[in-house]
């Protein structure tokens, strides 16, 4: 293969597919119909000598060689598209795919507020939501597997800052505090919450991991205590919904509570230890960097932050 007899619309088709992975609603995305998108897909594996995309019953599976190839493609389409229009983007006129990787309680907090502007100012914009089961997101944007994650990264966010030749880029959204949530009947709930009552009750941890140790175990064992985890999830929806029915309590960010869908049945009290602030950072490649479109979004999620972080921390 020849990169100078290489149709270089392929590649945008190529982009669309695997942003989508789905030939149908690649094709829907470009404006073009179904047997044209195989038809390109078919002469770029030809040009390339590889399947690239592989037929599943749910859609299209790329190959490693796809995988490889695709966060370049990205870059370049994304650098082409921000020297051909700069200055003039119209996200009323736009047409993207952003997929975004947040935890449930991260995303029902902040999609809300998204869709609702996505409907009135950019019709043509469309979000693939990706379960975040990590604290390390940086694997999935190297890849191209995700446009954009947000959520509580300690470890990266603290590396990034001092790492100046990492492709990864990242911003604070937010910071916050944790607290002890219950169910608003709950024995603690009546007292003071205090250490020797805090390490006596059962306890639930958020883990994406499935590891019961965590922040507060952490922070107890620098005090000799220890506490006594009787259930862990991998969501904040399952907590809010144990802890409002159970004597299990939890920590958890304060802005997040209202997350769980739970908030008449659960209160909160401050913790009877310190534990670090959490932080809302939100992390992209650079590869996106100067994309109009994805500029658009790093945008629009930091002006949603202040006003729906207050709305949802009022007592």
């Amino acid at each position: 293969m020849s990169f100078l007899t290489l149709d270089l619309n392929l590649l945008r088709v190529f982009d669309a597919v695997m942003t989508e992975q789905n030939l149908t609603r690649a094709a829907g995305h470009l404006a073009m119909t179904q047997p044209a998108v195989s038809n390109a897909i078919k002469r770029l594996r030809e040009s390339l000598g590889d399947d690239l995309l592989i037929r599943t019953a749910y859609g299209v599976k790329p190959t490693p060689r796809a995988e490889s190839l695709w966060p370049a493609v990205r870059q370049a389409l994304a650098g082409l598209e921000a020297a051909v229009t700069p200055g003039t983007f119209d996200v009323s006129k736009a047409n993207a795919t952003f997929r975004m990787a947040m935890a449930d309680a991260t995303a029902a907090f902040w999609l809300p507020s998204l869709m609702r502007s996505i409907e009135t100012e950019a019709p043509g914009v469309n979000v693939r939501m990706v379960p975040l089961t990590t604290r390390e997101p940086r694997p999935m944007l190297l890849r191209g597997d995700i446009d954009l994650a947000v959520g509580f990264f300690p470890g990266v966010a603290a590396q990034l800052s001092s790492d100046t030749s990492s492709p990864i880029r990242h911003e604070r959204l937010y910071s916050g505090r944790y607290v002890c949530v219950m169910r608003k009947n709950h024995p603690l709930a009546k007292v003071e919450l205090t250490l020797d009552n805090y390490v006596a009750a059962n306890h639930l941890l958020v883990s994406f991991s499935g590891r019961a140790h965590g922040l507060s175990d952490e922070a107890l064992a620098q005090l000799g205590r220890e506490r006594r985890i009787l259930l862990t999830v991998n969501q904040f929806f399952t907590a809010g919904r144990v802890v409002a029915n159970s004597d299990l309590i939890t920590v958890l960010p304060k802005h997040l509570i209202a997350s769980t869908g739970m908030t008449d049945a659960l209160v909160w009290r401050e913790l009877p230890f310190t534990l670090p602030a959490v932080h809302l950072d939100m992390l992209w490649h650079e590869r996106d960097a100067r994309s109009p479109a994805h500029m658009w979004l790093r945008k629009h999620l930091e002006s949603m932050n202040t006003s729906a972080i207050t709305t949802a921390t009022t007592d």
